[in-house]
């Protein structure tokens, strides 16, 4: 009742917001939305009765609803975003503001209020691993020096965590390396590493400062940190490191696609997906600009077709590409190059 209270009063109190309702469960709000009909939801993942999960399997393919999770640091977050949520807000604890956290509330519920709901099934995983077996399985690339020279950055937002699950599990085992930027808040990025790990067929994990990439490896930039791609000699890692927000992040897309551009040497591939806003945009067209090969998510796979929107705007994007179709243009582009 009490965290109600404060979400009523904070959200309520932005000039582009009302709140029409509320529901003290999620059995409750089944039964109030078709009469309140709003616009976006938030939800809690633990609830009484019908926890967030199932309620948004249950209720999501019939009754389209943008709904922004407002939740503890928990795993269950990415089952709900892959139940079809849009997007998520970690609860305030001790360390965080009440205010800084209503006003990326307040953002995100404006943002959803224009999403696009693609309830997604759950991603299967791969044999050995906990899960099952993966439904779209990608032949392995091969021995071959040229793909030895390559290096592919990814960058995401809003809708981006279940999106780049689509596209990652559809690549090999033995895929050049992958530096991934999703913009999520402290103490998700490894969870979210982790989850790809477990789902995908390349190693993944949380980028640390001085990771060697290689083939077979994807890193995702920990929040809070700017993420680069760095030359030694040959060799390419990645620095992870504080610095002012670039493009309005930390982590940013445009760090790790600029820095990308700056001293990558070799073949690159840059791919910008569903987000709010244009992060990543002018870093893409850097990228282009130096040669490498880019690809953006188009507009009716998107849950926000912003980022990259942007980026097709300006001429960034060479090939735009469904999600469930981005993973098979990497490959044949790669293929190209062998």
């Amino acid at each position: 009742m009490l965290a109600r209270s404060m979400l009523i009063k904070g959200l309520s109190a932005h000039p582009r917001i009302e709140v029409v309702g509320f529901a003290v469960n999620a059995l409750d709000a089944k039964a109030k939305l078709p009469a309140l009909k709003p616009d976006v939801m938030t939800l809690d993942v633990e609830m009484p009765a019908l926890n967030g999960i199932d309620f948004l399997k249950q209720y999501l393919p019939t009754h389209p609803l943008p709904v922004i999770l407002v939740s503890s640091l928990n795993l269950k977050v990415f089952d709900a975003l892959a139940a079809g949520a849009v997007d998520f807000v970690r609860k305030p604890d001790e360390q965080q503001n009440t205010d800084a956290f209503l006003s990326a509330l307040c953002q995100k519920v404006i943002m959803a209020a224009s999403a696009r709901v693609r309830p997604i099934p759950g991603a299967p995983a791969v044999p050995g691993r906990a899960g099952g077996v993966p439904a779209a399985p990608a032949a392995p690339l091969g021995a071959g020096t040229a793909l030895d020279r390559v290096l592919i950055g990814l960058g995401a937002s809003t809708g981006g965590t279940e999106a780049t699950l689509e596209v990652m599990k559809r690549l090999p085992e033995d895929v050049p390396p992958i530096v991934i930027v999703q913009h999520m808040p402290p103490g998700f990025t490894k969870m979210y590493a982790d989850r790809l790990n477990r789902l995908c067929r390349m190693e993944v994990r949380e980028a640390q400062s001085g990771d060697e990439l290689h083939r077979g490896l994807a890193l995702v930039a920990p929040a809070d940190l700017q993420c680069r791609v760095v030359r030694i000699g040959s060799r390419y890692t990645v620095n992870c490191s504080p610095g002012e927000k670039i493009s309005g992040h930390r982590p940013s897309v445009d760090a790790l696609f600029h820095s990308m551009a700056e001293v990558v040497s070799c073949k690159m591939v840059g791919i910008i997906m569903t987000g709010m806003g244009q992060d990543g945009a002018a870093g893409l067209l850097a990228m282009r600009k130096k040669g490498a090969y880019t690809i953006g998510q188009d507009k009716e796979s998107s849950v926000v077709y912003g980022m990259p929107g942007v980026a097709a705007k300006i001429g960034a994007v060479a090939t735009q590409a469904s999600c469930e179709n981005i993973a098979n243009v990497l490959l044949r582009h790669l293929k190209t190059l062998t």
